[in-house]
């Protein structure tokens, strides 16, 4: 499903109106990003919690060359799903396929 569909989906199940469905989506996002980005949790019960990680520096191989570099550390988002979420995808996945 990409965005627009999505949009879609809350908009009729909501009954807002397309623009505002993709207005507060966006708006939602955005403030995930931020706040991640400033190395705040991002916790949604039941879904799952948004943060930041660190990678450590590690070594690593060019493609091209094959010679040795060096990959730098890094802070990279991470997501956690939630113990319900978990259970949903689970709960899906052990279907019998038709």
């Amino acid at each position: 499903m990409n965005k627009a569909q999505f949009v879609e989906k809350i908009a009729k199940s909501t009954n807002m109106t397309k623009t505002q469905t993709e207005l507060f989506l966006d708006t939602a996002i955005e403030l995930i990003q931020k706040s991640v980005s400033k190395g705040e949790e991002v916790k949604l019960v039941g879904f799952g919690t948004f943060d930041r990680s660190e990678r450590k520096s590690r070594n690593g191989r060019n493609p091209k060359t094959g010679s040795q570099i060096t990959i730098p550390a890094a802070k990279v988002p991470r997501f956690r799903p939630g113990k319900e979420f978990k259970g949903l995808v689970n709960k899906i996945a052990r279907l019998p396929k038709a």
